[in-house]
C-alpha cells in the first residue's frame, strides 16, 4: 500500500485539511510526497506557505495526475493525492485507478451520506480496472455523543464500502494547524490529542 487518495464528490467535507494530516503523520514511515489534484489548489497553498522544511511536499496533479503519481512513487515511500470536489470525475478516475486506497471523508450531514454514495461508485468503477482498490469512509468533524454522528453510521453500513472504527472529531486544533500552515503534529500540545487521532486512523488504514 504506497498510495492513498482523498476522494469526495462533495467540496468542504475537510479532504484536504486530512490528507495534509495524514500525509505528515506518515513521515514517520518514510518520505511522503502529496499531489493536489484539486484545481483550487488548497493543498498548495497550504504547502507554500509551511515554514517546516521536514512537511511533506506539495505538487500540483495537472490535467493528468497518472504521470505524477508514477514519479511520485519513484521518489516517496507513500503518496497522498487529494482528489478535486466535483461532479466531473474525469481526475478523480484516473486517481483511483492508481491508488491502493480511497478515503471517502463523510460530514454527519444528509448531503454528506448522498455525495457519498455517489463516491462509492466511482470507487466501483475504477475498480474495473484496479480491482485491489481499497476504500473505506472516514466520519469526520464528527461530535461523537450526537445522534446525528450515529445516525450517519447507521446509514453508511449499507453502502459497499466499510466506514472506518476511528472518527475524526471536531477539534480547533486542525483549523490552527491550517492558519499556521502546518499540521497537528507540529504545534505541540495544541494537535495532541488531534495527532493521536490521525495516528489511529492511519494505523487503521494500513489494515484495511
Amino acid at each position: 500500500m504506497r498510495v492513498i487518495a482523498l476522494a469526495s464528490l462533495k467540496g468542504g467535507c475537510g479532504k484536504s485539511t486530512l490528507a495534509m494530516n495524514v500525509a505528515d503523520g506518515l513521515t514517520r514511515d518514510g518520505r511522503v510526497g502529496v499531489i493536489d489534484a484539486d484545481p483550487q489548489g488548497a493543498l498548495r497553498h497550504w504547502g507554500g506557505r509551511a515554514r517546516d522544511p521536514a512537511m511533506p511536499t506539495v505538487q500540483p496533479g495537472g490535467d493528468d495526475p497518472l504521470p505524477v503519481i508514477a514519479d511520485a512513487m519513484a521518489r516517496y515511500r507513500w503518496v497522498i493525492v487529494d482528489c478535486p470536489p466535483s461532479l466531473d470525475m474525469t481526475i478523480t478516475q484516473r486517481v483511483l485507478r492508481a491508488a491502493d486506497v480511497a478515503l471517502i471523508p463523510v460530514l454527519p450531514s444528509p448531503l454528506d451520506l448522498w455525495a457519498g454514495a455517489a463516491t462509492v461508485e466511482a470507487v466501483n468503477a475504477a475498480r474495473r480496472t484496479n480491482p485491489g482498490l481499497k476504500a473505506g469512509f472516514v466520519i469526520n468533524q464528527a461530535e461523537p455523543a450526537s445522534a446525528l454522528s450515529r445516525a450517519l453510521t447507521k446509514a453508511l453500513s449499507v453502502l459497499d464500502v466499510p466506514t472506518l472504527t476511528h472518527v475524526v472529531r471536531r477539534r480547533a486544533a486542525y483549523r490552527i494547524a491550517a492558519v499556521e500552515a502546518s499540521s497537528v503534529y507540529r504545534i505541540g500540545a495544541r494537535g495532541r490529542d488531534a495527532a493521536c487521532e490521525i495516528d489511529a486512523l492511519i494505523t487503521e488504514v494500513r489494515e484495511l
